[in-house]
């Protein structure tokens, strides 16, 4: 049986890289802690550490252990405190991860605020991760509801997820841009403009996504700047810096002197998925996830 002190004992040691460094953050003696370790090592048959004069680091199989024993502890304080929540009565709380663009689009809050009414005592973490360290999250039970760009495999053993936004593009141009009072604006038009990229923190699959799509409609944007979102796009565009393309569900939150117009003939939509655990959804789980999928019931309707 693992000792869990031991469990945090090494967790010091892995990130100090140092036993003295790791005693005094643990507030014992170098002497208990190095034999705490080398215990730990051999209960487990394995050597999770090379040791030299100067300093201590994690061997290969070291470091794989350090990633699931953090895993485990972050799991252990949070089923700690689920246990304390359900002594005082109360339904356990909720753990949800989310992406920007939960925010943004107003899916999350809208499902947040539904839920505040019906349950105002509930308590709730939210974790802004990105979609695969959201998913690893659902694994690991640190999280119990996800909000990713991409949902998991449709065979995936451990999880389920159900599109809850499906929103359509629109081109964002300064007030004063020629385009702006133009009667129809065509791929051509948009092929001879300055834009400004939006480049999240998901990685480079969603941009290339986008730039196929613009291929496939029939331009190909000329990137002079890049946002890290699409708020911030907007600001550049308002200064005149270029053209950009929002999710409709942006269009209220458009700075003023910045035009938005809807593209028939563009097809590229903005997807965000809810992603839960299969097995032992807590009552407070599952009523969450049936609120977050009606809420978002009529936005996907509504674009489609």
């Amino acid at each position: 049986m693992l000792d869990i002190r031991q469990l945090h004992y090494f967790v010091a040691v892995a990130e100090e890289e140092h036993v003295g460094r790791a005693a005094e953050r643990l507030h014992i003696s170098q002497s208990p802690l190095s034999r705490q370790i080398a215990q730990l090592e051999e209960n487990l048959g394995l050597t999770l550490f090379e040791r030299s004069q100067q300093r201590i680091r994690l061997t290969r199989d070291g470091r794989t252990f350090l990633a699931e024993t953090q895993a485990f502890l972050t799991h252990a304080k949070r089923l700690e405190s689920l246990a304390r929540r359900l002594g005082r009565g109360d339904e356990g709380g909720l753990c949800i991860g989310y992406l920007e663009n939960a925010m943004h689009s107003g899916v999350l809050p809208h499902a947040l605020r539904q839920l505040r009414a019906e349950r105002p005592d509930t308590h709730i973490a939210l974790y802004n991760h990105q979609s695969a360290d959201q998913l690893t999250g659902l694994r690991q039970r640190s999280l119990d509801i996800a909000l990713v760009a991409e949902p998991p495999p449709a065979d995936d053993p451990d999880l389920l997820a159900a599109q809850v936004l499906d929103d359509p593009m629109l081109i964002a141009m300064p007030e004063d841009h020629p385009l702006a009072k133009a009667a129809k604006v065509t791929p051509d038009d948009l092929a001879a403009q300055k834009w400004i990229g939006v480049m999240r923190t998901e990685g480079a699959l969603r941009h290339d996504n986008f730039i196929a799509a613009c291929a496939k409609a029939g331009f190909t944007p000329d990137i002079a700047l890049e946002a890290t979102e699409p708020l911030a796009a907007l600001g550049l565009v308002a200064a005149g810096l270029g053209l950009t393309m929002v999710q409709q569900s942006l269009r209220h939150q458009a700075p003023a002197g910045v035009v938005l117009r809807e593209l028939s003939w563009f097809s590229y939509r903005t997807a965000l998925w809810a992603a839960w655990h299969r097995v032992n959804l807590r009552p407070l789980v599952e009523h969450f996830r049936k609120v977050l999928l009606q809420s978002s019931t009529p936005a996907i309707n509504s674009a489609t």
